[in-house]
Protein backbone atom coordinates (compact mmCIF):
# COMPACT_ATOMS: atom_id res chain seq x y z
CA UNK A 1 0.00 0.00 0.00
CA UNK A 2 2.67 2.19 0.87
CA UNK A 3 4.74 1.38 -2.00
CA UNK A 4 1.96 2.19 -4.48
CA UNK A 5 1.51 5.79 -2.75
CA UNK A 6 5.14 6.56 -3.38
CA UNK A 7 5.04 5.41 -6.65
CA UNK A 8 2.31 7.67 -7.54
CA UNK A 9 3.86 10.50 -5.61
CA UNK A 10 6.42 9.75 -7.12
CA UNK A 11 5.28 9.25 -11.17
CA UNK A 12 2.24 12.58 -10.83
CA UNK A 13 3.31 15.19 -8.39
CA UNK A 14 4.86 18.47 -9.18
CA UNK A 15 8.09 19.79 -9.07
CA UNK A 16 7.04 20.98 -5.34
CA UNK A 17 5.35 18.03 -3.97
CA UNK A 18 8.37 15.78 -5.70
CA UNK A 19 10.92 17.76 -3.15
CA UNK A 20 8.85 17.15 0.09
CA UNK A 21 8.40 13.66 -0.71
CA UNK A 22 12.26 13.49 -1.09
CA UNK A 23 12.77 15.11 2.01
CA UNK A 24 10.31 13.25 4.06
CA UNK A 25 11.51 10.00 2.12
CA UNK A 26 14.95 10.19 0.32
CA UNK A 27 16.91 12.18 2.61
CA UNK A 28 16.44 14.94 0.14
CA UNK A 29 17.60 18.42 1.00
CA UNK A 30 15.03 20.90 2.10
CA UNK A 31 16.28 23.89 0.07
CA UNK A 32 14.86 21.58 -2.95
CA UNK A 33 11.71 22.71 -1.40
CA UNK A 34 12.99 26.15 -0.75
CA UNK A 35 13.57 26.49 -4.86
CA UNK A 36 10.55 24.45 -6.05
CA UNK A 37 8.19 26.93 -3.92
CA UNK A 38 10.32 29.96 -5.91
CA UNK A 39 7.99 29.89 -9.08
CA UNK A 40 5.20 30.51 -6.82
CA UNK A 41 6.79 33.46 -5.39
CA UNK A 42 5.68 37.08 -6.30
CA UNK A 43 7.90 40.14 -6.34
CA UNK A 44 6.38 41.64 -3.56
CA UNK A 45 7.30 38.28 -1.52
CA UNK A 46 4.04 37.11 -1.58
CA UNK A 47 2.99 33.52 -2.96
CA UNK A 48 0.23 33.24 -5.69
CA UNK A 49 -0.11 30.86 -8.97
CA UNK A 50 -2.24 28.01 -7.91
CA UNK A 51 0.43 27.05 -4.92
CA UNK A 52 -2.93 25.76 -3.74
CA UNK A 53 -4.75 23.88 -6.76
CA UNK A 54 -8.16 25.21 -5.68
CA UNK A 55 -7.01 29.18 -6.27
CA UNK A 56 -5.12 30.56 -9.23
CA UNK A 57 -5.15 33.52 -8.84
CA UNK A 58 -1.41 34.93 -9.34
CA UNK A 59 -1.62 37.43 -7.24
CA UNK A 60 -0.09 37.21 -3.49
CA UNK A 61 -3.10 36.47 -0.97
CA UNK A 62 -1.92 35.99 2.74
CA UNK A 63 -3.49 32.84 2.78
CA UNK A 64 -1.62 31.38 -0.32
CA UNK A 65 1.52 32.96 1.23
CA UNK A 66 1.13 31.05 5.02
CA UNK A 67 0.71 27.88 2.42
CA UNK A 68 4.06 28.61 2.01
CA UNK A 69 5.43 29.18 5.19
CA UNK A 70 3.44 26.10 6.63
CA UNK A 71 5.18 23.89 3.63
CA UNK A 72 8.80 25.50 4.14
CA UNK A 73 8.17 24.82 8.17
CA UNK A 74 6.92 21.25 7.55
CA UNK A 75 9.74 19.95 5.38
CA UNK A 76 12.77 22.06 7.70
CA UNK A 77 13.04 24.87 5.43
CA UNK A 78 11.89 27.53 6.98
CA UNK A 79 15.43 29.70 8.10
CA UNK A 80 14.71 32.96 9.86
CA UNK A 81 17.52 34.44 8.44
CA UNK A 82 16.88 33.41 4.54
CA UNK A 83 16.34 35.77 1.97
CA UNK A 84 13.29 33.80 1.62
CA UNK A 85 12.19 34.57 5.12
CA UNK A 86 12.97 38.07 4.35
CA UNK A 87 11.20 38.09 1.52
CA UNK A 88 7.68 36.90 3.23
CA UNK A 89 8.00 39.31 6.44
CA UNK A 90 8.38 42.33 3.52
CA UNK A 91 5.01 41.21 1.98
CA UNK A 92 3.20 40.56 5.11
CA UNK A 93 4.93 44.43 6.24
CA UNK A 94 3.34 46.12 3.56
CA UNK A 95 -0.07 45.71 4.74
CA UNK A 96 -1.55 43.97 1.21
CA UNK A 97 -4.84 42.28 2.35
CA UNK A 98 -4.59 43.15 6.23
CA UNK A 99 -7.56 44.72 7.65
CA UNK A 100 -6.55 47.66 9.74
CA UNK A 101 -9.66 48.00 11.74
CA UNK A 102 -10.17 43.89 12.32
CA UNK A 103 -6.75 44.05 12.72
CA UNK A 104 -6.89 40.36 10.70
CA UNK A 105 -5.78 39.37 7.07
CA UNK A 106 -7.95 38.15 4.47
CA UNK A 107 -9.01 34.24 3.97
CA UNK A 108 -10.25 35.30 0.50
CA UNK A 109 -9.25 38.56 -1.56
CA UNK A 110 -11.61 40.24 -4.21
CA UNK A 111 -9.01 39.06 -7.05
CA UNK A 112 -9.82 35.55 -6.71
CA UNK A 113 -12.97 35.62 -8.84
CA UNK A 114 -11.17 36.56 -11.49
CA UNK A 115 -9.37 33.21 -11.65
CA UNK A 116 -10.62 29.72 -11.76
CA UNK A 117 -11.04 29.31 -8.30
CA UNK A 118 -12.90 26.78 -6.06
CA UNK A 119 -16.43 28.50 -3.99
CA UNK A 120 -14.74 29.09 -0.89
CA UNK A 121 -12.08 31.49 -1.99
CA UNK A 122 -14.84 34.30 -3.73
CA UNK A 123 -14.31 36.73 -0.95
CA UNK A 124 -17.95 37.60 1.44
CA UNK A 125 -18.14 40.41 3.62
CA UNK A 126 -15.00 41.52 4.53
CA UNK A 127 -13.05 38.75 3.95
CA UNK A 128 -11.51 37.37 7.40
CA UNK A 129 -12.34 33.77 8.43
CA UNK A 130 -11.54 33.74 12.26
CA UNK A 131 -7.55 33.11 12.82
CA UNK A 132 -6.74 31.55 9.21
CA UNK A 133 -4.24 32.73 8.49
CA UNK A 134 -3.64 35.73 11.42
CA UNK A 135 -2.46 33.61 13.92
CA UNK A 136 0.53 31.74 11.48
CA UNK A 137 1.53 35.00 10.27
CA UNK A 138 1.89 36.94 13.22
CA UNK A 139 3.53 33.83 14.87
CA UNK A 140 5.78 34.25 11.83
CA UNK A 141 6.82 37.93 12.31
CA UNK A 142 6.79 37.99 16.03
CA UNK A 143 9.80 35.48 15.21
CA UNK A 144 11.12 37.99 12.49
CA UNK A 145 11.26 40.49 15.77
CA UNK A 146 9.44 42.62 13.19
CA UNK A 147 7.42 45.77 14.54
CA UNK A 148 3.79 45.99 14.69
CA UNK A 149 0.80 45.05 16.73
CA UNK A 150 1.85 40.94 16.14
CA UNK A 151 2.84 39.94 19.80
CA UNK A 152 -0.96 41.28 21.03
CA UNK A 153 -2.44 39.61 18.28
CA UNK A 154 -1.14 36.28 18.91
CA UNK A 155 -1.99 36.85 23.08
CA UNK A 156 -5.89 37.69 21.27
CA UNK A 157 -5.52 34.59 19.56
CA UNK A 158 -4.44 31.88 21.98
CA UNK A 159 -7.02 33.12 24.18
CA UNK A 160 -9.76 32.80 21.81
CA UNK A 161 -8.90 29.08 21.07
CA UNK A 162 -8.63 28.77 24.55
CA UNK A 163 -12.31 30.14 25.50
CA UNK A 164 -14.01 28.95 22.31
CA UNK A 165 -12.16 26.68 20.28
CA UNK A 166 -11.06 26.72 16.64
CA UNK A 167 -13.92 27.34 13.68
CA UNK A 168 -12.24 24.78 11.08
CA UNK A 169 -9.14 21.88 10.92
CA UNK A 170 -7.21 24.77 8.28
CA UNK A 171 -7.80 27.69 11.24
CA UNK A 172 -6.10 24.80 13.95
CA UNK A 173 -3.46 24.10 11.94
CA UNK A 174 -2.64 27.30 11.83
CA UNK A 175 -2.28 27.32 15.36
CA UNK A 176 0.04 24.00 15.49
CA UNK A 177 2.45 25.78 13.24
CA UNK A 178 2.29 28.94 15.69
CA UNK A 179 2.90 27.10 18.64
CA UNK A 180 5.67 24.67 17.02
CA UNK A 181 7.39 28.24 15.52
CA UNK A 182 6.71 30.22 18.80
CA UNK A 183 8.48 27.24 20.80
CA UNK A 184 11.28 26.51 17.98
CA UNK A 185 12.62 29.58 18.34
CA UNK A 186 12.27 30.11 21.87
CA UNK A 187 9.89 33.06 22.45
CA UNK A 188 8.52 33.44 25.46
CA UNK A 189 6.04 35.99 27.60
CA UNK A 190 3.77 36.00 25.15
CA UNK A 191 1.62 33.13 25.34
CA UNK A 192 1.69 30.26 28.10
CA UNK A 193 2.83 27.67 26.03
CA UNK A 194 1.66 24.82 28.22
CA UNK A 195 -1.80 26.61 28.39
CA UNK A 196 -1.92 27.07 25.14
CA UNK A 197 -0.70 23.22 24.34
CA UNK A 198 -4.06 21.85 25.90
CA UNK A 199 -6.46 24.60 24.43
CA UNK A 200 -4.59 23.28 20.77
CA UNK A 201 -5.44 19.20 21.94
CA UNK A 202 -8.77 20.60 23.16
CA UNK A 203 -9.46 21.95 20.01
CA UNK A 204 -8.12 19.04 18.11
CA UNK A 205 -10.37 16.69 19.94
CA UNK A 206 -13.70 18.45 19.10
CA UNK A 207 -12.45 18.96 15.20
CA UNK A 208 -12.14 15.38 14.84
CA UNK A 209 -15.12 13.89 13.34
CA UNK A 210 -15.98 11.44 15.92
CA UNK A 211 -18.24 9.19 13.74
CA UNK A 212 -15.71 7.05 12.13
CA UNK A 213 -18.03 5.61 9.56
CA UNK A 214 -17.86 8.86 7.85
CA UNK A 215 -14.19 8.74 7.09
CA UNK A 216 -13.99 6.92 3.65
CA UNK A 217 -17.21 8.21 2.33
CA UNK A 218 -17.53 12.43 3.42
CA UNK A 219 -15.06 15.21 3.29
CA UNK A 220 -14.72 15.14 7.36
CA UNK A 221 -11.90 16.22 9.43
CA UNK A 222 -9.76 13.41 10.61
CA UNK A 223 -6.52 12.53 12.46
CA UNK A 224 -4.16 12.76 9.35
CA UNK A 225 -5.17 16.69 9.23
CA UNK A 226 -3.21 17.17 12.48
CA UNK A 227 -0.90 13.93 12.93
CA UNK A 228 1.84 13.45 10.31
CA UNK A 229 4.34 12.50 13.03
CA UNK A 230 4.38 10.56 16.00
CA UNK A 231 6.63 12.63 17.71
CA UNK A 232 3.78 15.78 17.47
CA UNK A 233 3.55 17.52 20.54
CA UNK A 234 -0.02 17.41 20.61
CA UNK A 235 -0.55 13.81 20.45
CA UNK A 236 -2.14 11.98 23.12
CA UNK A 237 -3.77 8.33 24.37
CA UNK A 238 -7.04 10.04 23.82
CA UNK A 239 -6.74 10.45 20.03
CA UNK A 240 -6.01 6.63 19.26
CA UNK A 241 -9.10 4.99 18.10
CA UNK A 242 -9.72 7.87 15.94
CA UNK A 243 -6.49 7.37 14.27
CA UNK A 244 -6.31 3.58 14.17
CA UNK A 245 -10.21 3.70 12.38
CA UNK A 246 -8.30 5.74 9.83
CA UNK A 247 -5.93 3.70 9.15
CA UNK A 248 -8.04 1.06 9.16
CA UNK A 249 -10.39 2.71 5.84
CA UNK A 250 -7.33 3.86 3.89
CA UNK A 251 -6.84 0.60 2.15
CA UNK A 252 -10.30 0.68 0.80
CA UNK A 253 -9.60 4.67 -0.34
CA UNK A 254 -7.10 4.07 -2.02
CA UNK A 255 -6.89 4.17 -5.85
CA UNK A 256 -5.68 1.05 -8.14
CA UNK A 257 -3.04 3.65 -9.49
CA UNK A 258 -1.65 3.66 -5.57
CA UNK A 259 -3.06 7.24 -4.89
CA UNK A 260 -5.50 8.90 -3.21
CA UNK A 261 -8.51 11.13 -4.11
CA UNK A 262 -9.93 14.46 -3.22
CA UNK A 263 -13.21 14.40 -1.74
CA UNK A 264 -14.81 18.11 -2.68
CA UNK A 265 -16.19 19.94 -5.84
CA UNK A 266 -15.47 23.39 -6.74
CA UNK A 267 -18.99 24.33 -7.14
CA UNK A 268 -18.17 27.20 -9.52
CA UNK A 269 -18.02 26.68 -13.31
CA UNK A 270 -14.37 25.79 -14.57
CA UNK A 271 -14.66 21.85 -15.22
CA UNK A 272 -11.57 21.70 -17.00
CA UNK A 273 -9.41 24.00 -14.23
CA UNK A 274 -10.68 21.65 -11.92
CA UNK A 275 -9.45 18.59 -13.61
CA UNK A 276 -6.49 20.16 -13.64
CA UNK A 277 -5.91 20.95 -9.85
CA UNK A 278 -7.60 17.54 -8.99
CA UNK A 279 -4.18 16.40 -10.89
CA UNK A 280 -2.02 18.62 -8.60
CA UNK A 281 -4.06 17.90 -5.78
CA UNK A 282 -4.11 13.83 -5.63
CA UNK A 283 -0.04 13.33 -5.19
CA UNK A 284 -0.63 16.32 -2.43
CA UNK A 285 -2.91 14.40 -0.88
CA UNK A 286 -1.26 10.99 -1.68
CA UNK A 287 1.80 12.68 -0.03
CA UNK A 288 0.29 13.37 3.53
CA UNK A 289 -1.31 9.81 3.46
CA UNK A 290 1.41 8.20 2.72
CA UNK A 291 3.60 10.54 5.88
CA UNK A 292 0.04 9.08 8.17
CA UNK A 293 0.72 5.95 7.29
CA UNK A 294 4.33 5.45 7.93
CA UNK A 295 4.00 7.57 10.93
CA UNK A 296 1.72 4.89 12.67
CA UNK A 297 2.81 1.57 10.47
CA UNK A 298 1.72 -0.56 13.41
CA UNK A 299 -1.11 0.89 14.30
CA UNK A 300 -1.65 2.47 17.54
Amino acid sequence: MREAAARFVEQHARPLELAQYRVFFAKGDPNEVVNALLPFQNADGGFGHALEPDNWNPDSTPITTNDALLRLYDAGALDLNSGTAKHIAQYLLSGAEFDAHAMRWRFAVSGNIDHPHAIWWERRGDGIFGWNPTVSLAAFLVCMHAEGPWEALLTEAFDTLAQSGASSGDELTCFMFAWELLTREQIEGIIDGERARTAIIRAIDATVCRDTARYSTEYVTTPSTFFRSADSPFLVESFAPFIQAELETLPARQAPDGGFDISWQWHTDYPEAFAQARNWWRPRVTLDKLRFLTAFPDGV
